[in-house]
């Protein structure tokens, strides 16, 4: 009679076993359905192809139209104006990274070919020790081309960049210098400034620490990231564009503006330049608290009364001539790409729908140029620095850098 009561109870908890696991599959199954529905797709690939296919043209379009040793900066439709730099421009790295993750996209050898002539040339700023921008010009890059490619000399000469942005680090302030100059940033010659964009060329240390082991890298990067935190931001998290330190002290002097409407305003391409920064931030460290940081400055972006129905912000979030201001399309793509992959990190569906309202925008006939026109250049409405009244309302190649990276990353979910 125990022998039989013992089976029937043994039965008994099998069976409760069983449903358990049953319930929980369905329970999983649900969830993994939810997730999905989260995350339908409103943009085709075949729109995503072709939206790639006109750019590869058009860059190969712009390629015939660089003289030996310059870069693409802008456009001015107006007189026609093709207007390049040099290889020590903050932007140098932007065109063979596009024609790097274009030539991904496409197959296209002529796009791989071309990137490689124009790094040939971009080597040479490995040693630049003037600039904080090493991240934009060897990252997007030689970081590129190394990803696709692993080849020792673009791994040398990132390593030898990365010792180049090191050298701009200040261990009182715990913060890499931004400008030198102090004669048109409201500074002294005491001071260190530090801007909100220098957080995007963090992700270029992080790769050295990966690369070589030492962890020199790794640490600059985040008590620099940790002291932007501290004093680029406000309590709602939106940003200040520069910030004055006492090179002496690491006190805090100023908290300005040099690209924004107003040092109290919200400049969209710093917010944007923030949320990519921490979003990397969290990439590379897995600490909670640079994904919360930026969560925060994501509320900014999508909460913003300010934020125009088609997803593309203005200039700047605060002027006095909204909703009759200008609107710069290099902030949504920067902030397209963003959020993008911090949707991977949260599942969070509004993240990735704005991301997806900002491509649809950013691909219709507003702001995608047409084949032949702007240069070769993809976005139009892009704003570089109103207050400075330079590359207003032009194609910027940032802007479309981070555009064709948005629709890369936004292809690959």
């Amino acid at each position: 009679m125990k022998l039989n009561t013992l089976k029937i109870f043994s039965f008994v908890v099998f069976l409760s076993i069983l449903s358990c696991k049953e319930n929980k599959e369905t329970e999983e199954n649900n969830t993994s359905q939810t997730s999905e529905e989260k995350i339908t797709k409103s943009i085709s690939e075949e729109k995503i192809d072709s939206v790639n296919q006109l750019a590869a043209n058009q860059y190969l379009s712009m390629a015939k139209n660089l003289e030996e040793s310059r870069y693409p900066k802008t456009f001015y439709p107006e007189n026609n104006k093709f207007e390049t730099s040099n290889s020590g421009w903050w932007t140098s790295g932007f065109y063979p990274g596009t024609l790097l993750y274009l030539y991904e996209e496409t197959g296209e050898d002529s796009l791989k070919i071309e990137a490689e002539r124009i790094l040939t040339d971009l080597k040479r700023e490995e040693s630049n020790t003037s600039t904080h921008d090493l991240g934009f010009m060897m990252f997007c890059s030689f970081g590129n081309a190394n990803r696709i490619d692993p080849k020792p000399e673009y791994q040398e000469i990132l390593m030898n960049s990365a010792k180049s942005l090191a050298t701009r680090y200040n261990d009182t302030v715990k913060a890499i210098r931004s400008w030198d100059s102090a004669s048109w940033n409201k500074a002294s010659e005491d001071d260190l400034v530090v801007i909100i964009d220098n957080m995007m060329n963090l992700e270029l240390l992080f790769w050295a620490t990966e690369h070589s082991g030492d962890s020199t890298y790794y640490d600059i990067a985040v008590n620099h990231a940790n002291t932007t935190m501290e004093n680029h931001f406000r309590e709602d998290y939106s940003s200040y564009h520069e910030v004055i330190y006492d090179e002496a002290t690491g006190d805090v002097k100023k908290q300005i503006t040099n690209q924004g409407f107003a040092d109290d305003s919200n400049w969209a391409r710093g917010q944007a330049w923030g949320l990519y920064g921490y979003v990397v931030m969290y990439r590379a460290t897995k600490d909670d608290k640079y994904l919360e940081m930026a969560k925060n400055i994501a509320e900014v972006v999508l909460n913003d009364p300010n934020m125009p129905e088609d997803k593309i912000p203005f200039w700047d979030f605060d002027t006095d001539k909204i909703p009759n201001d200008l609107k710069d399309s290099s902030a949504a793509a920067v902030m397209a790409s963003a959020l993008l992959e911090l949707y991977e990190y949260t599942d969070d569906a509004e993240y990735f729908t704005v991301a997806e309202e900002m491509l649809e925008s950013l691909s219709s006939s507003e702001y995608l140029a047409d084949q032949d026109e702007l240069g070769g250049f993809l976005l139009k409405h892009g704003v570089g620095n109103m207050p400075n009244n330079t590359e207003v309302d032009v194609p910027l190649t940032y802007g479309d850098y981070y555009f064709v990276e948005a629709l890369k990353r936004y292809q690959e979910i």
